[in-house]
């Protein structure tokens, strides 16, 4: 016998299995939201967190970070919750430090607690084998070969190849507008592909370049390998960047021609036994890598020293007249410039190092916990990401007064330690960061004498993507300062 229900009973029935139907997305919804905020905020008992906000589960305060000035967001949780607190961006649960001594625990005496991190999109964009996602014998390893590439006695070869593409960029300023960001981002590729492959270029250094130019495109989109995406077209280009490179150092291999630039290094040193364990793939990346960290800082950086020396004229004028005399010593002597002329840069020096501390291109780097770790009182839970903020430091009114204003002149006397940190510190400092003080002032060396630019149509401004640079990228109209004067 078959039980049936009369249609009000089977009406009722139907009505409730569509509600619970319905309410079971949303308590699956609540579970995995109550989770989060468990995985969040757990910690084991009597330990203390720093203090601080964390946010909405999983959105943290990204949202807020990116709506604010970025000056104003840590700022005003230094003044509330002091120079260690924590809070919650782009995913990860954070702890912001912005004292100088909590800085070099994390960067110098403690670093083996603290390794290196970067978002995954970044990573696989760079390749997971460069020299800065690693710690260890094989950062170790890397980071002396990296280095003799940018040694002094490395370097000083590479002066009249870089004031070469100097002398071809500036004519083509003459009496036109010009996107200074974009301009210096091309002078400093230019140098950047000098320093990876050395002053004589391959053939595949030309589609090298191009790729690169695709590959960076993707280097801050959002990370989704979709088709018609950025990020995508962007892996597409990796993978033929890898491709390339992975021919040029195989061509060098079998020549025996190892070439300059630090892909010269890598393949140079034969009788290290370890450097036999590179594979092509590491020192595809670690080439990439070297690129990557040579063209957006400098250029930004670059960018703002323009800007800081158009408005400040009296500065210029000062600047210029440095490297007038350099520059009629240099005619006299009929020869070009060296690295000893460099040296006796005393106030352009000065301005480069005021820019560095100023704009904070590099406004805080990403360490992670490798384990739980007691710190300054509290508790780092293993995984959490831990953020020294340069430009809270360099911006602090304790160790620079008037922080705002742009005074070259404090470099008269060094700061105090651990203040100034334009390029990190630590066995993760920027190695290259000779090189790019060198590019500066042969620039500046050729600029100043000769042209004088003014800002064209745009207010003052900041924009972030994802360095600190001038609205627009600083518009400028740039003519010859007098017709005597010499490129």
């Amino acid at each position: 016998m078959q039980l049936s229900l009369s249609p009000p009973f089977a009406f009722a029935s139907s009505r409730y299995s569509q509600v619970v139907f319905l309410m079971v997305p949303g308590v699956l919804f609540c579970c995995f939201l109550l989770l989060l905020v468990f995985l969040q905020w757990h910690r084991p008992k009597d330990k203390r967190l720093p203090p601080g906000s964390m946010g909405w589960p999983y959105i943290g305060e990204t949202l807020k970070l990116y709506a604010e000035n970025p000056n104003s967001f840590f700022f005003n949780r230094q003044k509330r919750f002091g120079d260690i607190f924590k809070t919650h961006i782009l995913g990860c649960p954070c702890v912001m430090i912005s004292s100088p001594e909590a800085a070099r625990i994390v960067l110098v005496t403690r670093a083996h607690l603290f390794k290196p991190t970067y978002p995954t999109s970044k990573e696989k964009m760079i390749g997971p084998e460069a020299l800065f996602f690693h710690q260890g014998a094989y950062h170790s390893r890397l980071k002396k070969l990296v280095q003799a590439s940018f040694l002094p006695s490395a370097i000083r070869g590479s002066i009249s190849e870089i004031e070469q593409i100097v002398l071809r960029f500036l004519p083509s300023w003459k009496n036109t507008t010009i996107n200074a960001l974009q301009e210096m981002k091309r002078y400093a590729f230019d140098v950047a592909m000098i320093s990876a492959f050395g002053e004589k270029q391959d053939l595949e250094t030309e589609g090298i370049k191009h790729l690169y130019h695709s590959l960076e495109k993707g280097y801050n989109s959002m990370p989704l390998d979709l088709p018609g995406t950025p990020f995508h077209k962007a892996m597409k280009a990796r993978k033929l960047l890898n491709e390339t490179l992975r021919k040029l150092i195989q061509k060098r291999r079998q020549s025996r021609r190892q070439g300059g630039g630090l892909l010269g290094v890598l393949l140079g040193d034969t009788d290290n036994e370890k450097l036999n364990q590179l594979s092509d793939s590491q020192i595809a990346d670690n080439i990439i890598g070297v690129i990557f960290a040579a063209h957006d800082t400098t250029a930004s950086v670059l960018t703002w020293i323009l800007k800081y020396l158009h408005d400040n004229e009296d500065l210029l004028e000062a600047v210029t007249r440095e490297q007038e005399g350099i520059r009629s010593k240099i005619v006299e002597a009929n020869r070009g410039l060296t690295w000893d002329d460099t040296r006796r840069m005393p106030l352009t020096s000065r301005v480069i190092q005021e820019t560095l501390r100023t704009a904070s291109i590099l406004s805080f780097t990403f360490r992670e916990a490798v384990e739980d770790v007691e710190f300054e009182g509290y508790f780092i839970p293993k995984g959490w990401k831990v953020l020294p903020l340069f430009r809270s430091i360099h911006h602090c009114a304790d160790f620079f007064p008037q922080p705002e204003r742009f005074d070259p002149s404090r470099f008269e006397v060094p700061p105090k330690p651990n203040t100034y940190m334009p390029f990190g510190n630590g066995v993760h400092s920027c190695p290259g960061s000779e090189l790019a003080k060198l590019e500066m002032l042969i620039l500046l060396h050729h600029l100043t004498p000769t042209y004088r630019w003014q800002t064209v149509g745009v207010e003052d401004g900041i924009q972030y993507g994802p360095f600190p640079v001038p609205k627009w990228g600083l518009p400028l109209r740039v003519g010859r300062k007098n017709k005597s004067a010499t490129p």
